[in-house]
């Protein structure tokens, strides 16, 4: 076990460049079963997550080449077995995006219960859904479920029963191979799954409309080799300009693909909070107002998470540390999962003024000066808010369970220390 010990606040300075997207490289890995031809996979952050979902490719028969800590080859020619590593799959949530791959290439697979951040209910049932609609058996067992499709699938038109992410990541990769062409409708677009979308094309697939909530996949034979460089992380880039905001440093962050962070830097904007573009990169001042811009008949305004282009889940954790020190009241209302906003009371026990109104919604009355403290990391997006938090409070703060901040974002450590924030790295 490792802890983060901050001193603040930190003020920091400097340039610095995103990670691959974590959620892009997962579901890409994935993929890279559906081809017998080599795959090469560039930008891949190197980060917990990602080193699992690459020894579960690894166990499933894939052969893999590491040509550099962010470079791999993937070759899938004898995939020699159906089911992942149990003990790897319970430890990531992404182990699920095996099933479709598995499935269309062996004709059947076994997929244990996915692991992942415990931030609440996590259903699969609109996978299950769609894989019987593509003439799969389903089969709920214990530990897992079986899947079987001995004649292959064949395209359907499909609705989906929620805009899941990772469903319709499965089902684009399950129907790319398929026989006949699969309508996906209500699929998710986020930046991660147009990426995909976008990787299986170049592969040979056929997959119209990229970044719409209606996909249309016409089945091919096979899939061949490609080359594929991972996009840069706006989930990353927004922590970043939320944390050089409250701690009132000018960062300016390279590659920041700012094409997917407009919500992002309007709900920013509605805190006081404003950018300068040049290109792909984003220049984050250090003169912040840091007072919200209350909404029309209301005093406070509401930030609550949607699916894309709506704002992200992921980034409802760094909403709410950025708005103990903004002046005004911001309710942060996060739909999707009901344990994500519980993280809260590590917050309150840094002096801030926070009232979890029920599971989904929290109330944050600032601005509040916060006090180093000893906490541990309940998951990903939380640990980066309670890193944030720690980088502008007053005195020392330890955080435990840095393994989860590990597991989404890349030696931040060192890299924050680059930029002149006091944070240390130690193993126990």
């Amino acid at each position: 076990m490792a802890e983060f010990v901050v001193e603040g606040p930190s003020k920091l300075s400097g340039t610095i460049r995103p990670s691959g997207n974590k959620n892009e490289a997962l579901p890409v890995i994935a993929a890279s079963l559906l081809s017998s031809q080599p795959i090469i996979l560039s930008n891949l952050p190197n980060i917990g997550d990602v080193a699992s979902m690459l020894s579960l490719a690894e166990s499933l028969g894939a052969r893999l080449k590491r040509d550099s800590v962010h470079k791999a080859t993937l070759t899938s020619a004898n995939l020699s077995n159906s089911a992942p590593s149990t003990e790897l799959a319970r430890s990531i949530r992404g182990s699920i995006l095996f099933a479709g791959p598995l499935l269309v290439r062996l004709g059947e697979t076994f997929i244990p219960f996915p692991g992942g951040d415990k931030i609440g209910r996590r259903r699969i049932d609109t996978h299950l859904l769609g894989f019987e609609a593509l003439g799969a058996e389903v089969k709920v067992e214990n530990t897992g479920v079986r899947l079987v499709a001995p004649k292959g699938l064949s395209g359907t038109d499909i609705l989906l029963d929620e805009a899941s992410v990772t469903a319709t990541e499965n089902l684009l990769m399950a129907a790319s191979l398929a026989n006949g062409v699969t309508i996906l409708r209500n699929a998710a677009s986020e930046p991660h799954v147009q990426q995909l979308g976008k990787f299986l094309n170049a592969c040979g697939a056929k997959i119209d409309g990229i970044g719409s909530n209606v996909l249309r996949i016409e089945g091919v034979d096979a899939l061949h080799g490609a080359e594929h460089r991972i996009g840069p992380d706006y989930l990353e880039v927004g922590s970043f300009i939320g944390l050089a905001a409250v701690t009132g440093s000018e960062l300016r962050i390279e590659d920041a693909a700012p094409e997917h962070l407009r919500i992002v830097l309007h709900q920013f904007h509605r805190m006081g909070i404003d950018v300068e573009h040049d290109g792909d990169a984003i220049w984050v001042p250090s003169d912040q107002k840091l007072e919200t811009l209350p909404d029309v008949g209301s005093p406070t305004i509401k930030i609550d998470d949607a699916p894309w282009p709506g704002f992200p889940a992921d980034l409802t954790s760094i909403a709410v540390v950025v708005a103990t020190q903004v002046k005004g009241t911001v309710m942060v209302f996060e739909k999707m999962f009901e344990s994500r906003l519980f993280f809260t009371d590590r917050l309150i026990g840094m002096g801030a003024n926070i009232i979890l109104c029920d599971p989904h919604r929290a109330l944050i009355v600032g601005p509040n000066r916060l006090h180093g403290s000893q906490m541990s990391s309940p998951d990903i997006r939380a640990g980066m808010a309670l890193l944030i938090a720690a980088l502008c409070a007053e005195g020392q703060s330890v955080i435990q369970n840095i393994e989860q901040i590990d597991r989404g974002y890349e030696k931040l450590d060192e890299r924050l220390s680059i930029l002149g924030a006091s944070i240390e790295r130690v193993d126990d």
